[in-house]
């Protein structure tokens, strides 16, 4: 079993990688106080790979929510 101090942290570009998104708007999302958490070391944005895949999966999936009575 792996120790969680020692799982590797995500730069800003892995993010963008891995969810298919510009760098431009994982920047923006952070600066807007969105996406998924992240930590600083230093000057440095880092990313726990846990947190990203949390915040995935807490994101709406499927076609169009239905609030009311079907039609």
């Amino acid at each position: 079993m792996r120790n969680n101090c020692f799982d590797r942290l995500l730069k800003e570009d892995d993010v963008a990688t891995a969810t298919g998104l510009s760098l431009a708007c994982i920047r923006k999302w952070r600066l807007l106080g969105k996406g998924p958490q992240y930590i600083k070391v230093g000057a440095a944005v880092r990313y726990k790979s846990e947190e990203v895949q949390a915040w995935l999966n807490s994101r709406p999936t499927g076609g169009e929510a239905i609030t009311g009575p079907a039609l």
